[in-house]
């Protein structure tokens, strides 16, 4: 099951369409999911007897918008509607319980203030078992590939699988991206420094990585990319040519940062397409 959450934000629309597209490709129900935040206004929980309260006839139209999308978009897809009490982080944590996916919009209003840039995605992206994808509103042509960052460590062998998985339901190129840097000691003048025994290094850390992955996957296309700097601005750039970007939620090496850190707020922050942050088993 994929859940997806709404507020009735143009962020929320685009994560309901790509939450669909997703469903469709993994043969999966999808549940749409509005949580009722009383909780900044103060406001009781019980409101008239004859009338539902104000919170919760705007949950219930950003619900029946959604499932309207959902269906037009795709028909073929299984879909349910939630409108449940409590703090966005709290409901949408509860639900990915249960989920293969939790997908948000990558800005929100409502009962997503803040959305995957604030304390909503934090909690969230640090606690959620399944993979959470952030998706922003623009609309951008689909660009046939998927890109992930891998940084040699065992951590990133979650986000590889799940950005195998999403390449070959697409039918995308996948393009795995293993930033590296210049270790310190090499601006020491007095050290002989060979760039290309580093790169060929990296590259062969990449290779033994894939290996198992290319084996069970061998209808994905696979792009490898070494880029010399700094990580945020190679999956950046990445991002440009994708339609997603995985990344872990914990590494070490390259990645340099678990997921709150900065490599991962950073990517969040400024990737061009839909980012997928994808906890270790």
């Amino acid at each position: 099951m994929i859940v997806v959450g709404v507020d009735g934000s143009m962020p929320a629309r685009a994560a309901v369409e790509w939450a669909a597209g997703d469903a469709l490709r993994a043969h999966v129900p999808l549940r749409i999911v509005h949580a009722v935040d009383r909780s900044p206004y103060q406001i009781d929980r019980f409101g008239p007897a004859d009338r539902p309260d104000t919170l919760t006839r705007e949950g219930r139209r950003a619900l029946d918008e959604a499932l309207a999308l959902a269906r037009e978009r795709q028909p073929g897809v299984e879909v349910t509607t939630a409108l449940v009490e409590g703090a966005p982080a709290v409901v949408l944590r509860e639900e990915a319980a249960r989920a293969d996916e939790l997908v948000v919009g990558s800005r929100g209003l409502g009962g997503l203030t803040g959305a995957l840039l604030g304390s909503v995605s934090a909690h969230l992206a640090g606690k959620v078992a399944c993979p959470v994808v952030a998706v922003r509103a623009e609309r951008r042509p689909v660009r046939g590939e998927v890109a992930v960052g891998v940084d040699g460590s065992p951590e990133c062998e979650a986000a590889l699988e799940y950005a195998f998985a999403q390449a070959r339901l697409r039918g995308a190129t996948l393009r795995v991206v293993h930033a590296w840097q210049l270790p310190v000691h090499v601006f020491a003048p007095e050290i002989s420094y060979e760039m290309d025994q580093v790169r060929a290094a990296q590259h062969e850390a990449v290779v033994g990585r894939l290996a198992a992955f290319e084996r069970r996957h061998p209808e994905v296309r696979v792009v490898e990319e070494t880029p010399c700097g700094q990580p945020v601005d190679a999956l950046t750039a990445a991002s440009a040519g994708a339609d997603l970007l995985v990344v872990g939620s914990h590494g070490r090496g390259a990645l340099g940062a678990a997921l709150l850190g900065s490599v991962s707020r950073g990517v969040l922050h400024h990737a061009r397409c839909a980012v997928a942050v994808v906890r270790p088993a």
